[in-house]
Protein backbone atom coordinates (compact mmCIF):
# COMPACT_ATOMS: atom_id res chain seq x y z
CA UNK A 1 0.00 0.00 0.00
CA UNK A 2 2.71 2.72 0.97
CA UNK A 3 4.63 1.76 -2.63
CA UNK A 4 2.11 3.70 -4.16
CA UNK A 5 1.80 6.52 -2.10
CA UNK A 6 3.58 9.73 -3.69
CA UNK A 7 5.95 11.74 -1.68
CA UNK A 8 4.81 15.32 -0.73
CA UNK A 9 7.02 17.66 -2.56
CA UNK A 10 7.69 20.88 -0.29
CA UNK A 11 6.83 23.77 -2.04
CA UNK A 12 8.24 27.68 -1.66
CA UNK A 13 6.22 30.39 0.43
CA UNK A 14 5.04 33.23 -1.44
CA UNK A 15 6.94 35.58 0.60
CA UNK A 16 9.84 33.53 -0.41
CA UNK A 17 9.49 34.33 -4.47
CA UNK A 18 11.31 37.81 -4.36
CA UNK A 19 13.64 39.22 -7.00
CA UNK A 20 17.71 38.00 -6.96
CA UNK A 21 20.12 39.98 -5.79
CA UNK A 22 21.88 40.25 -9.49
CA UNK A 23 24.71 41.74 -8.13
CA UNK A 24 25.42 38.53 -6.12
CA UNK A 25 24.23 36.50 -9.21
CA UNK A 26 26.49 38.08 -11.36
CA UNK A 27 29.41 37.50 -8.52
CA UNK A 28 28.35 33.80 -8.63
CA UNK A 29 28.81 33.67 -12.55
CA UNK A 30 32.01 35.52 -12.66
CA UNK A 31 33.59 33.65 -10.04
CA UNK A 32 32.82 30.40 -12.28
CA UNK A 33 34.83 31.77 -15.07
CA UNK A 34 37.59 33.13 -12.76
CA UNK A 35 37.90 29.02 -11.60
CA UNK A 36 37.84 27.88 -15.15
CA UNK A 37 41.25 30.20 -15.70
CA UNK A 38 39.66 33.14 -17.28
CA UNK A 39 41.10 36.81 -16.19
CA UNK A 40 38.17 38.44 -14.68
CA UNK A 41 38.10 42.44 -13.39
CA UNK A 42 35.29 42.50 -10.61
CA UNK A 43 33.54 45.86 -10.40
CA UNK A 44 30.03 44.04 -9.80
CA UNK A 45 29.94 44.14 -6.00
CA UNK A 46 30.46 47.08 -3.61
CA UNK A 47 33.15 45.29 -1.39
CA UNK A 48 36.11 46.94 -0.20
CA UNK A 49 39.05 45.09 -2.30
CA UNK A 50 41.40 45.62 0.65
CA UNK A 51 41.00 43.92 4.09
CA UNK A 52 40.01 45.05 7.14
CA UNK A 53 42.37 48.03 9.04
CA UNK A 54 45.54 46.08 10.93
CA UNK A 55 44.38 47.10 14.21
CA UNK A 56 41.00 45.18 13.76
CA UNK A 57 42.08 41.95 12.83
CA UNK A 58 45.17 42.45 15.41
CA UNK A 59 42.18 42.53 17.83
CA UNK A 60 40.51 39.42 16.71
CA UNK A 61 43.65 37.40 16.92
CA UNK A 62 44.15 38.19 20.52
CA UNK A 63 40.47 37.12 21.14
CA UNK A 64 40.98 34.06 19.76
CA UNK A 65 44.58 33.19 21.02
CA UNK A 66 42.43 34.68 24.70
CA UNK A 67 39.67 31.70 24.53
CA UNK A 68 36.64 30.98 24.02
CA UNK A 69 34.06 33.32 22.37
CA UNK A 70 30.29 32.70 23.72
CA UNK A 71 27.44 35.03 22.99
CA UNK A 72 26.60 38.98 24.36
CA UNK A 73 23.89 40.48 25.62
CA UNK A 74 21.23 41.16 22.35
CA UNK A 75 21.70 44.82 22.05
CA UNK A 76 25.94 44.19 21.69
CA UNK A 77 28.75 44.62 23.90
CA UNK A 78 28.57 47.39 26.09
CA UNK A 79 31.67 48.72 24.51
CA UNK A 80 30.81 48.52 21.52
CA UNK A 81 27.74 50.31 22.11
CA UNK A 82 29.40 52.44 23.89
CA UNK A 83 32.11 53.50 21.06
CA UNK A 84 30.03 53.84 18.92
CA UNK A 85 27.71 56.50 20.44
CA UNK A 86 30.85 58.40 20.91
CA UNK A 87 31.16 58.16 16.86
CA UNK A 88 28.56 60.14 16.86
CA UNK A 89 29.96 63.50 19.14
CA UNK A 90 33.17 63.12 17.73
CA UNK A 91 31.77 63.45 13.76
CA UNK A 92 29.04 65.06 13.60
CA UNK A 93 28.75 66.94 16.67
CA UNK A 94 25.48 65.12 17.96
CA UNK A 95 25.14 63.27 21.47
CA UNK A 96 23.76 59.87 21.20
CA UNK A 97 22.85 57.97 24.37
CA UNK A 98 24.67 54.37 24.44
CA UNK A 99 21.42 52.95 25.32
CA UNK A 100 20.00 53.61 21.97
CA UNK A 101 22.39 51.73 19.99
CA UNK A 102 21.76 47.94 18.82
CA UNK A 103 24.81 46.17 17.40
CA UNK A 104 23.53 44.39 14.40
CA UNK A 105 24.36 41.35 11.52
CA UNK A 106 25.77 44.58 9.51
CA UNK A 107 22.93 46.65 8.16
CA UNK A 108 21.12 43.64 6.17
CA UNK A 109 20.35 42.59 9.91
CA UNK A 110 19.75 45.96 10.90
CA UNK A 111 17.13 46.75 8.25
CA UNK A 112 15.03 43.01 9.14
CA UNK A 113 15.19 44.23 12.80
CA UNK A 114 13.83 48.03 11.78
CA UNK A 115 11.39 46.55 9.15
CA UNK A 116 9.58 44.37 12.37
CA UNK A 117 9.93 46.90 14.66
CA UNK A 118 8.13 49.43 12.38
CA UNK A 119 5.74 48.07 10.38
CA UNK A 120 2.94 45.59 10.08
CA UNK A 121 1.87 43.36 7.27
CA UNK A 122 0.55 45.62 4.64
CA UNK A 123 1.80 48.67 5.39
CA UNK A 124 3.43 51.32 2.85
CA UNK A 125 7.13 52.30 2.74
CA UNK A 126 9.09 54.63 0.45
CA UNK A 127 12.38 54.22 -1.36
CA UNK A 128 14.20 55.68 -4.00
CA UNK A 129 14.60 54.21 -7.44
CA UNK A 130 17.39 53.58 -8.27
CA UNK A 131 17.75 52.23 -5.02
CA UNK A 132 19.45 49.86 -3.07
CA UNK A 133 17.37 45.95 -4.09
CA UNK A 134 17.44 44.36 -0.93
CA UNK A 135 15.31 47.34 0.29
CA UNK A 136 12.59 46.10 -2.03
CA UNK A 137 12.84 42.19 -1.62
CA UNK A 138 12.99 42.34 2.39
CA UNK A 139 10.40 44.44 2.24
CA UNK A 140 8.46 42.14 -0.03
CA UNK A 141 9.06 39.11 1.75
CA UNK A 142 7.89 40.77 5.16
CA UNK A 143 4.94 41.48 3.26
CA UNK A 144 4.93 45.31 3.55
CA UNK A 145 3.99 47.59 0.12
CA UNK A 146 6.23 49.27 -1.49
CA UNK A 147 6.41 52.65 -3.02
CA UNK A 148 9.10 53.67 -5.65
CA UNK A 149 9.72 57.36 -5.46
CA UNK A 150 11.64 57.83 -9.09
CA UNK A 151 14.47 60.68 -8.57
CA UNK A 152 15.25 63.00 -11.36
CA UNK A 153 18.15 64.94 -12.63
CA UNK A 154 16.34 68.27 -11.34
CA UNK A 155 16.88 67.14 -8.33
CA UNK A 156 20.61 65.69 -8.59
CA UNK A 157 18.94 62.29 -7.81
CA UNK A 158 17.87 62.52 -4.80
CA UNK A 159 14.71 62.38 -3.04
CA UNK A 160 12.94 65.59 -1.66
CA UNK A 161 10.43 66.14 0.83
CA UNK A 162 8.60 67.13 -1.90
CA UNK A 163 8.63 64.50 -3.62
CA UNK A 164 7.87 62.48 -0.78
CA UNK A 165 4.87 64.67 0.21
CA UNK A 166 3.44 64.33 -3.00
CA UNK A 167 3.44 60.17 -2.75
CA UNK A 168 1.72 60.47 0.94
CA UNK A 169 -0.52 62.44 -0.46
CA UNK A 170 -1.64 60.20 -2.97
CA UNK A 171 -1.89 57.08 -0.42
CA UNK A 172 -0.62 57.75 3.07
CA UNK A 173 2.86 56.17 4.03
CA UNK A 174 3.86 54.38 7.10
CA UNK A 175 7.71 54.68 6.12
CA UNK A 176 10.51 56.47 3.95
CA UNK A 177 13.49 54.52 3.63
CA UNK A 178 16.71 56.55 2.62
CA UNK A 179 20.60 56.38 1.52
CA UNK A 180 22.82 59.04 1.71
CA UNK A 181 25.37 58.94 -0.17
CA UNK A 182 23.24 56.25 -2.23
CA UNK A 183 23.85 52.95 -4.51
CA UNK A 184 23.74 52.17 -7.17
CA UNK A 185 23.90 56.72 -7.99
CA UNK A 186 26.61 57.81 -5.79
CA UNK A 187 24.43 61.04 -5.07
CA UNK A 188 24.50 62.66 -1.72
CA UNK A 189 21.34 64.48 0.44
CA UNK A 190 21.98 67.97 1.22
CA UNK A 191 21.79 68.85 4.90
CA UNK A 192 18.73 71.47 3.56
CA UNK A 193 17.53 68.30 2.11
CA UNK A 194 17.67 65.61 4.90
CA UNK A 195 16.58 68.37 7.25
CA UNK A 196 13.57 68.65 5.04
CA UNK A 197 12.61 64.99 4.90
CA UNK A 198 13.14 64.61 8.66
CA UNK A 199 10.95 67.24 9.37
CA UNK A 200 8.00 65.91 7.33
CA UNK A 201 8.27 62.81 8.37
CA UNK A 202 8.29 64.00 11.61
CA UNK A 203 5.08 65.98 11.09
CA UNK A 204 3.38 63.32 9.44
CA UNK A 205 4.14 60.81 11.87
CA UNK A 206 5.84 58.55 8.75
CA UNK A 207 9.17 56.64 10.13
CA UNK A 208 12.08 57.85 8.77
CA UNK A 209 14.45 55.08 8.34
CA UNK A 210 18.21 56.97 7.36
CA UNK A 211 20.64 54.25 5.75
CA UNK A 212 24.19 55.90 6.13
CA UNK A 213 26.49 53.11 5.40
CA UNK A 214 28.52 54.94 3.01
CA UNK A 215 29.34 57.87 5.42
CA UNK A 216 32.89 58.64 5.40
CA UNK A 217 33.47 57.62 1.95
CA UNK A 218 32.70 60.95 0.33
CA UNK A 219 34.45 63.03 -2.28
CA UNK A 220 33.60 66.40 -1.19
CA UNK A 221 31.38 67.64 1.74
CA UNK A 222 30.88 65.29 4.49
CA UNK A 223 27.58 63.66 4.88
CA UNK A 224 25.56 64.77 7.34
CA UNK A 225 23.48 62.08 9.81
CA UNK A 226 19.59 62.51 9.93
CA UNK A 227 20.01 62.80 13.86
CA UNK A 228 21.09 66.44 12.95
CA UNK A 229 17.54 67.01 12.65
CA UNK A 230 15.10 64.51 13.57
CA UNK A 231 15.20 62.37 17.72
CA UNK A 232 12.71 60.14 16.14
CA UNK A 233 14.94 58.95 13.12
CA UNK A 234 15.95 55.04 13.02
CA UNK A 235 20.07 55.09 11.66
CA UNK A 236 21.33 52.25 9.75
CA UNK A 237 24.79 51.90 9.46
CA UNK A 238 28.14 49.07 9.22
CA UNK A 239 31.42 48.67 9.34
CA UNK A 240 30.74 46.93 5.98
CA UNK A 241 32.40 49.32 4.07
CA UNK A 242 33.97 52.91 5.02
CA UNK A 243 35.31 50.13 7.89
CA UNK A 244 36.09 47.35 5.36
CA UNK A 245 34.67 44.91 7.25
CA UNK A 246 32.29 43.16 5.14
CA UNK A 247 32.37 39.45 5.63
CA UNK A 248 32.41 40.25 9.29
CA UNK A 249 28.80 40.92 9.64
CA UNK A 250 28.55 43.74 11.86
CA UNK A 251 26.38 47.00 12.06
CA UNK A 252 24.25 48.58 13.82
CA UNK A 253 20.91 50.83 14.72
CA UNK A 254 20.64 54.08 16.37
CA UNK A 255 16.92 53.63 17.31
CA UNK A 256 14.45 56.29 19.82
CA UNK A 257 14.44 55.71 23.39
CA UNK A 258 11.09 53.88 23.18
CA UNK A 259 11.89 51.50 20.14
CA UNK A 260 14.95 49.78 21.84
CA UNK A 261 13.47 47.54 24.09
CA UNK A 262 11.36 46.14 20.70
CA UNK A 263 14.33 45.70 18.98
CA UNK A 264 16.16 43.47 21.75
CA UNK A 265 12.87 41.33 21.89
CA UNK A 266 13.52 40.83 18.29
CA UNK A 267 17.14 40.35 18.37
CA UNK A 268 17.10 37.75 21.13
CA UNK A 269 14.93 35.87 19.32
CA UNK A 270 16.11 36.42 15.77
CA UNK A 271 19.48 35.87 15.98
CA UNK A 272 20.56 35.56 20.13
CA UNK A 273 23.28 38.35 19.54
CA UNK A 274 25.86 39.37 16.91
CA UNK A 275 29.14 37.47 16.52
CA UNK A 276 31.48 38.44 19.54
CA UNK A 277 34.55 37.79 17.75
CA UNK A 278 33.57 40.75 15.01
CA UNK A 279 32.24 42.61 17.72
CA UNK A 280 35.39 42.85 20.00
CA UNK A 281 37.66 43.99 16.41
CA UNK A 282 34.82 46.71 15.68
CA UNK A 283 35.21 48.70 18.73
CA UNK A 284 39.53 48.99 16.65
CA UNK A 285 38.00 50.44 13.45
CA UNK A 286 37.24 53.70 14.77
CA UNK A 287 40.85 54.21 15.91
CA UNK A 288 42.20 53.10 12.36
CA UNK A 289 41.20 56.51 10.61
CA UNK A 290 44.56 57.03 9.28
CA UNK A 291 44.60 53.88 7.14
CA UNK A 292 41.04 53.81 6.55
CA UNK A 293 41.88 57.56 4.86
CA UNK A 294 44.72 55.92 2.67
CA UNK A 295 41.96 53.47 1.52
CA UNK A 296 39.41 56.02 0.61
CA UNK A 297 42.28 58.28 -1.28
CA UNK A 298 42.62 55.42 -3.59
CA UNK A 299 38.91 55.23 -4.16
CA UNK A 300 39.45 58.63 -4.67
CA UNK A 301 41.79 57.92 -8.00
CA UNK A 302 40.13 55.12 -9.02
CA UNK A 303 36.45 57.67 -9.25
CA UNK A 304 38.74 59.91 -10.99
CA UNK A 305 39.93 57.40 -13.59
CA UNK A 306 37.05 55.38 -14.38
CA UNK A 307 35.09 59.08 -14.68
CA UNK A 308 37.83 60.10 -17.02
CA UNK A 309 37.43 56.62 -19.11
CA UNK A 310 33.78 56.57 -19.03
CA UNK A 311 33.67 60.18 -20.69
CA UNK A 312 35.99 59.22 -23.52
CA UNK A 313 34.51 56.32 -24.81
CA UNK A 314 30.88 58.43 -24.64
CA UNK A 315 29.40 56.85 -21.32
CA UNK A 316 29.07 60.40 -20.05
CA UNK A 317 25.71 59.78 -18.62
CA UNK A 318 25.83 59.34 -15.40
CA UNK A 319 25.08 60.18 -12.10
CA UNK A 320 27.01 62.81 -9.68
CA UNK A 321 29.31 60.29 -7.36
CA UNK A 322 29.28 61.97 -4.74
CA UNK A 323 30.01 59.48 -2.39
CA UNK A 324 30.19 55.99 -1.97
CA UNK A 325 32.54 53.76 -4.20
CA UNK A 326 29.65 53.28 -7.51
CA UNK A 327 29.27 54.55 -11.33
CA UNK A 328 26.34 54.36 -12.66
CA UNK A 329 25.55 55.11 -16.17
CA UNK A 330 23.05 54.95 -18.80
CA UNK A 331 24.35 52.31 -21.25
CA UNK A 332 20.96 53.08 -23.82
CA UNK A 333 22.92 54.25 -26.46
CA UNK A 334 24.20 50.70 -26.62
CA UNK A 335 21.46 48.28 -25.20
CA UNK A 336 18.47 48.04 -24.05
CA UNK A 337 18.52 45.56 -21.62
CA UNK A 338 20.74 46.11 -19.52
CA UNK A 339 20.99 41.79 -17.88
CA UNK A 340 21.97 40.65 -21.36
CA UNK A 341 24.58 43.67 -21.97
CA UNK A 342 26.06 42.68 -19.01
CA UNK A 343 26.43 39.07 -19.50
CA UNK A 344 27.97 39.87 -22.38
CA UNK A 345 30.37 42.13 -21.35
CA UNK A 346 31.44 39.65 -18.58
CA UNK A 347 31.77 36.77 -21.52
CA UNK A 348 33.56 38.36 -24.18
CA UNK A 349 35.99 40.82 -21.89
CA UNK A 350 35.86 39.81 -18.67
CA UNK A 351 34.23 42.73 -16.76
CA UNK A 352 31.95 41.86 -14.28
CA UNK A 353 29.21 44.87 -14.08
CA UNK A 354 26.08 44.79 -12.24
CA UNK A 355 22.79 45.64 -14.69
CA UNK A 356 20.98 48.66 -13.71
CA UNK A 357 17.52 46.45 -13.45
CA UNK A 358 18.78 45.11 -10.00
CA UNK A 359 18.64 48.95 -8.94
CA UNK A 360 15.86 50.05 -10.76
CA UNK A 361 12.62 47.65 -12.39
CA UNK A 362 11.43 50.04 -14.67
CA UNK A 363 14.50 52.34 -16.01
CA UNK A 364 16.96 50.40 -15.16
CA UNK A 365 16.83 48.29 -18.70
CA UNK A 366 19.84 51.09 -20.06
CA UNK A 367 21.93 51.78 -17.20
CA UNK A 368 24.77 49.15 -15.38
CA UNK A 369 26.55 49.95 -12.02
CA UNK A 370 30.21 49.81 -11.70
CA UNK A 371 32.46 49.61 -7.94
CA UNK A 372 35.75 51.22 -8.24
CA UNK A 373 36.64 49.46 -5.23
CA UNK A 374 39.52 47.58 -6.69
CA UNK A 375 43.07 48.48 -7.54
CA UNK A 376 43.74 51.42 -10.01
CA UNK A 377 44.95 48.49 -12.16
CA UNK A 378 41.81 46.91 -12.26
CA UNK A 379 40.14 50.51 -12.95
CA UNK A 380 42.55 51.00 -15.32
CA UNK A 381 42.45 47.08 -17.25
CA UNK A 382 38.48 47.55 -17.47
CA UNK A 383 37.99 50.80 -18.82
CA UNK A 384 40.37 49.76 -21.84
CA UNK A 385 38.56 46.22 -22.38
CA UNK A 386 34.99 48.17 -22.12
CA UNK A 387 36.27 50.65 -24.40
CA UNK A 388 37.65 48.19 -26.93
CA UNK A 389 34.49 46.08 -26.69
CA UNK A 390 32.47 48.82 -27.35
CA UNK A 391 34.14 49.89 -30.34
CA UNK A 392 33.99 46.25 -32.08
Amino acid sequence: MTDHIRPHRLQPSRRSGIASFLAMDVLREAAVREQAGASILHLEVGEPGLPAPARVREAAIRALQAGRIGYTEALGMPALRARIARHYGETYGVEVEPGRVAVTTGSSGGFTLAFLALFDVGARVAIAAPGYPAYRNILEALGIEVVSIETTARTRHVVTAEAIATAHAERSLDGVLLMSPGNPTGTMMSADDLRGVAAFCDAQGIAFISDEIYHGLTYGPRAETALAFSKQAVIVNSFSKYYCMTGWRVGWLIVPEQMIRVIERLQQNLSISVPTLSQIAAIEAFESRSELETIKNGYATNRACLLQGLTAMGLDDFQPVDGAFYVYVDVGRFTNDSVAFCRDLLADTGVAATPGVDFDRWRGHRTMRLSFTGSLHTVEAAVERLGAWLKR
